[in-house]
């Protein structure tokens, strides 16, 4: 592949006439490209600038954003890619890439379309709750810490979920901190605001509900950029380890809920932050995240696994919407955002690194927790939501941890976890 590049370029705008040829037909498969996108980061990894060049230029005739699902997760990758090239050689050494579409603020009924799309989020909410209400049966009062970046949408579903519980439904206390990360989908609305929202639900179903926002530090407005992960993990921690800021109370069952949180933990402060919520000692602590490893040191690696692991959502999203949808613009550019943090940051406490389900069990049970397994009612609860999707999605049980897998593929896992 290296000689071919080099023979194919022989100059800049020598290599564009050729890979429009070579590479717009039967070679334009995933694993051609993937072996493109290898040899551009191995090329970056060692300076060789004019390599790296050469690579881009034929991504470049591949990539498009409303192509098939490979050429748009290529142009998201090429972005990436050309990026960190500006910063090796500057903007003349690199390809150009199109403007990344401007992140914006979204209502919460825009949100729940973005979150209805695909059982991408609605899975981990699905999977959580049941866990939750398995553990919270019988108590008269439930206290929820939320930690997480999609806005409570989890709660109406579990707020009418405890209304039909037998015998009446718990008063129940939902906890946000201000201190999150500014990462899409963004809402447009103040924590605030939302617990207003929640509240009159609540009462609509006859739940008696409680809504507090934490802060400790500046919060963290929904169009800001995303906030120094330091700063994230600092402010976090002073919550986590300040009982007080959470007023607990005895006789509640606390429940500590992580929705796509860990990933956005700095790799070196995940332990340290797992210890911080086992010490408010919660009958259960629920964790959802994306199911791969984008965390090696080497760039090569984590342009693969990106590439292997994210291919799944923007192929998903192919079966779900037109290639012209705002909704999937949407989406693919959350996605895109995420693999900017993935390739262009080596430093993994200054970006976005996520762990896979299996090493995320082992830091549990190294920091005190074991795994309570799903039930076969909340394992229903999430096939019944999978039926309202297209037939490629499933689950699987992956020891304690249920799974939601595209065409075989793992994607997202929900594990329910309690001290040991």
């Amino acid at each position: 592949m290296e000689q071919e590049l080099r023979t194919a370029a022989g100059g800049g705008g020598g290599l564009r006439a050729h890979s429009s040829v070579c590479f717009s037909c039967a070679l334009i498969d995933g694993p051609r490209i993937q072996q493109l996108l290898l040899h551009c980061a191995a090329a970056l990894e060692s300076n060789d600038v004019t390599l790296a060049q050469q690579a881009m230029w034929v991504l470049n005739n591949i990539a498009s954003s409303q192509g098939d699902p490979n050429q748009r997760l290529t142009s998201w990758l090429l972005r990436a890619l050309v990026a960190r090239a500006c910063r090796l050689c500057g903007p003349a050494g690199a390809t150009q890439a199109a403007p990344a579409p401007r992140e914006r603020a979204m209502s919460v009924t825009e949100l729940a379309e973005y979150v209805d799309l695909t059982p991408w989020h609605r899975f981990g909410f699905t999977a959580s709750n049941g866990a939750i209400l398995r553990a919270v049966a019988g108590s008269a009062a439930v206290h929820v810490v939320d930690l997480s970046v999609t806005r409570c949408m989890q709660w109406p579903t579990l707020i009418d979920m405890m209304s039909k519980r037998p015998g009446g439904p718990p008063a129940l206390r939902i906890t946000v901190p201000s201190a999150r990360p500014a990462v899409p989908p963004l809402l447009g609305v103040p924590d605030e605001e939302l617990g207003v929202r929640l509240a009159n639900f609540a009462k609509s179903k006859g739940v008696q509900l409680e809504f507090n926002v934490v802060s400790k530090g500046p919060s963290t407005s929904p169009t800001s950029s995303t906030k120094n992960k330091a700063t994230l993990c600092q402010d976090l921690a002073s919550v986590l380890s300040d009982p007080p800021s959470l007023a607990l109370r005895d006789g509640e069952a606390l429940v500590v809920n992580c929705q796509s949180w860990i990933r956005h933990v700095a790799p070196g402060s995940r332990d340290a932050f797992l210890d911080a919520v086992r010490a408010l000692n919660p009958c259960l602590v629920t964790v959802t995240d994306e199911d791969a490893d984008l965390d090696s040191p080497s760039l090569a690696s984590r342009i693969e696994g990106c590439f292997n692991f994210h291919w799944i959502l923007f192929d998903a999203l192919d079966t779900s919407a037109p290639r012209d949808s705002p909704r999937r613009v949407e989406h693919e550019a959350a996605v895109g955002r995420k693999i900017e943090s993935v390739v262009g940051a080596d430093d993994a406490d200054g970006a976005e690194r996520s762990e896979s389900g299996a090493r995320l069990a082992e830091r549990m049970q190294r920091n005190g927790f074991a795994g309570v397994a799903f039930d076969e009612e909340a394992a229903g609860e999430v096939r019944r939501l999978l039926s309202e999707h297209a037939t490629g999605w499933g689950v699987k049980r992956e020891e304690d941890m249920l799974v939601l897998t595209w065409k075989g593929h793992g994607a997202v896992y929900t594990g329910a976890w309690a001290p040991s």
